[in-house]
C-alpha cells in the first residue's frame, strides 16, 4: 500500500515527488532502518538526541539510557559541542569507547571560521573518544548572511575533514529559515541535512521545511534527519494545539526522512518511542490531516518560538 504523504498545495509547489517508497525499510534488530540518502548508510528510524533532554539526566542515568537505546536497536546517535559546552560529547565518549563500531555517530560544529572549526572538531573527537565521526554538521544555519559566513570558513573546513576521513559525511542543521537551508542545499556538496519537521511547521513562514527544504534535499538524494519532532514538547499533551508524543513521532516518520532525532529525558519516554518506532506503518491520508488539525492552534506560536530558539542544550 502506498503511503499518503501529499497535500494538494504541497504537490503543486513541489518540483520533486517525495514518498516513503524511496526510503526502503530494512529489518535491523528491533527497530527498522532506512537508507541515509546518497551516503548509503543504514540508520535506525529513531535516533537518540544528545541535547538538553539528554543532559536532563544525572550522568549515570544518562549513560544507562544511552546504552539501553543502543541495546534496543537505535544506532544513530546525535550530539554537538554546543550541548552543555561539550558535556554531551563527553558522556557519549564514555559509552563509545567500547561501542563505537555499533553506531552511526553525528556531531556538530558551531564555529563559522576555518581554523576555529578545525580546532573545535579536534576537541570533539577527543571528548567522543574516537578518531572520526560518521557525520559532521554545521550547527544551526540562521539566514543568508550566516550562510555567507559559513561559505567563507567552516564549510571549507568540513570539506577538508571529509577528505581527511575525520568525518565520513558532512551536513548542515537548521531550526528556522527554511529558505536559507534550501539555498545551501542547492549550492553546496552536502551529504545530509537536519531540519525541524512536525505538523506545526509545515506551513510556517520561517519553519516551512516540509514544503521548501525537504523537497530540495530529496531532489539531490541527501540524507534527511528530522528534529524538533515533539516541538520542544510544546505540542505534546491535552487541549487545543496539542496531541500525543506518539502521534507526533508517527507524523515525522511518515515523511521522507531517514530518521527522527528525538530528545528523551526519561527512560519511559525512550521506551515508548522505541515501541512506536517498532510498530510504525505508513499513515493513511485521513490520519495525517487529523494530526495536522490537532496542532494547528499552536502553529503560529511555534513558528515564532523557533525564530528565537537557540540550540545549545542548556535549556
Amino acid at each position: 500500500m502506498k503511503p499518503h504523504l501529499n497535500r494538494r498545495d504541497f504537490l503543486k509547489t513541489t518540483a520533486v515527488s517525495v514518498s516513503l517508497s524511496s526510503l526502503p525499510l530494512q529489518a535491523a534488530g528491533s527497530i527498522a532502518r532506512r537508507t541515509l540518502g546518497k551516503t548509503g548508510a543504514q540508520v535506525s528510524i529513531l535516533a537518540f538526541g544528545g541535547g538538553s533532554r539528554f543532559l536532563a539526566y544525572e550522568e549515570e542515568a544518562g549513560l544507562l539510557a544511552l546504552n539501553e537505546a543502543i541495546d534496543s536497536g537505535i544506532n544513530y546517535l546525535d550530539t554537538a559541542q554546543a550541548y552543555g559546552e561539550g558535556k554531551s560529547e563527553e558522556r557519549y565518549g564514555k559509552v563509545l569507547k567500547t561501542r563505537r563500531k555499533e553506531v552511526f555517530l553525528a556531531t556538530k560544529v558551531q564555529d563559522r571560521t576555518y581554523d576555529g572549526a578545525l580546532r573545535a572538531v579536534e576537541a570533539s573527537l577527543k571528548r567522543l573518544q574516537t578518531d572520526h565521526v560518521d557525520l559532521l554538521h554545521i550547527h544551526s544555519l540562521n539566514d543568508l548572511d550566516d550562510l555567507a559566513a559559513i561559505e567563507k570558513g567552516v564549510l571549507k573546513a568540513l570539506y577538508k575533514l571529509r577528505d581527511d576521513k575525520s568525518t565520513r559525511f558532512i551536513g548542515m542543521t537548521c531550526h528556522s529559515q527554511a529558505e536559507a537551508l534550501k539555498t545551501a542545499i542547492q549550492r553546496h556538496d552536502l551529504d545530509c541535512v537536519q531540519m525541524a519537521l512536525n505538523p506545526a511547521t509545515n506551513s510556517g513562514y520561517a519553519t516551512g521545511f516540509e514544503r521548501t527544504a525537504l523537497p530540495a534535499a530529496k531532489a539531490k538524494n541527501l540524507g534527511v534527519l528530522a528534529m524538533k519532532v515533539m516541538g520542544q514538547e510544546k505540542l505534546v499533551g491535552q487541549g487545543p494545539g496539542r496531541t500525543s508524543g506518539a502521534q507526533l513521532l508517527r507524523y515525522a516518520l511518515n515523511l521522507p526522512v531517514a530518521a527522527c532525532v528525538v530528545g528523551m529525558p526519561k527512560i519511559e519516554m525512550l521506551r515508548e518511542n522505541i515501541q512506536v518506532a517498532r510498530a510504525f506503518k505508513p499513515l493513511p491520508a485521513g490520519e495525517i490531516e487529523q494530526i495536522r488539525s490537532s496542532v494547528s492552534a499552536s502553529a503560529a506560536a511555534f513558528d515564532h518560538y523557533m525564530l528565537n530558539h537557540h540550540d545549545d542544550g542548556l535549556a
